[in-house]
């Protein structure tokens, strides 16, 4: 793959309230030159695109509006890379991961389940691996869960045992703090009935958490005999619901050797983000409070650009790139 041009050029695919921060954060970055936008929403399509992430643009670059027509948009703007979060199911963004690939383009995206897509969805993974390399680019799912803090850094953490016996994932979050989005999606305001019909279609609450035990089981060759998800209500103080329990174990020869679990409820008890590793040495990290997703999404998909751009081709995960590194200033 041919280097970058500088500076980067981006088209943001997608601007709901994760695509718009990724959008605010590129627009920022004076190495990066957004140059088109995608989104079918009729309240967005027509519209200027920092008129829309509601910024400034660069008084030098034309400002790109937004269009419904993707096969359009990477035609004209011929991007080094998209930037892409319009879904959390590959089944559903695969045929937009695709014009990306065709159209010549890098595709950073926040597609949970893209970020370790070989076991789910393995006939799609192979599809997209070859589209990828027949047209000489990459194509990454990442964020901050999954893709960073229950997977890369765990697996980072680990670097530094010499044997690895178990592995406890912690995620606490208090989603009376985050976006409205994010509530209705882990179940805030649900009685329990409802929200037991959602859980039972297999497209609710958060979605990757397996993806994140497949990436980790994938750096330390592990492979399980068994990876069980229990998705549970959190009680609220009414009839309805708090948010969710999620819990994913993964076993081999009859013993747990992974366990993952992410809480998202209002007013959760010490929100926080904990990797405990048992082993020779054992690790314990906590971060007291947790990463704040709403702002770390972005920064993850925007500093995994230079990887990408340097990846030879194909379907990567995090695995594959060297670990994202942030900027900034000092002043």
């Amino acid at each position: 793959m041919s280097p970058a041009r500088m500076p980067i050029t981006a088209v943001l695919f997608g601007i709901g309230p994760i695509g718009a921060g990724i959008g605010r954060l590129a627009a920022q970055r004076d190495e990066i030159a957004l140059v088109g936008a995608i989104d079918s929403g009729p309240d967005k399509v027509g519209r200027p695109l920092y008129d829309l992430l509601e910024t400034t643009p660069p008084s030098a670059t034309p400002q790109p509006q937004v269009e419904a027509d993707a096969a359009a948009v990477l035609a004209s703007a011929k991007p080094d890379v998209v930037l892409h979060a319009t879904g959390s199911y590959l089944e559903d963004v695969a045929p937009q991961l695709v014009a990306c690939a065709q159209g010549g383009a890098n595709v950073v995206s926040t597609c949970e389940e893209l970020s370790y897509p070989w076991v789910r969805h393995p006939g799609l993974a192979k599809q997209l691996d070859a589209e990828a390399k027949a047209n000489g680019v990459t194509l990454l799912g990442t964020g901050i869960n999954p893709g960073f803090v229950m997977d890369t850094l765990a697996v980072t953490l680990s670097g530094v045992c010499q044997v690895i016996d178990s592995i406890r994932l912690t995620r606490i979050v208090d989603v009376g703090t985050r976006r409205s989005q994010l509530q209705r999606k882990v179940g805030v305001g649900l009685p329990e009935s409802e929200f037991r019909e959602k859980a039972a279609t297999g497209r609710f609450g958060h979605v990757g958490l397996k993806e994140s035990c497949w990436m980790i089981a994938a750096a330390l060759g592990w492979r399980f005999d068994e990876l069980t998800e229990t998705l549970e209500p959190v009680a609220g103080t009414d009839a309805t619901g708090a948010g969710q329990l999620q819990t994913v174990r993964g076993s081999i020869g009859g013993r747990t050797v992974i366990e993952a679990v992410v809480e998202m409820s209002i007013n959760a008890e010490r929100p926080r983000d904990e990797i405990v590793i048992a082993g020779t040495p054992g690790v314990r990290l906590v971060i007291e409070g947790g990463v704040a997703g709403d702002q770390a999404t972005p920064s993850v998909i925007v500093n995994s650009i230079p990887g990408v751009l340097a990846h030879p081709g194909g379907l990567a995960t995090m695995l594959d790139l060297p670990p994202p590194a942030g900027t900034g200033a000092t002043s």
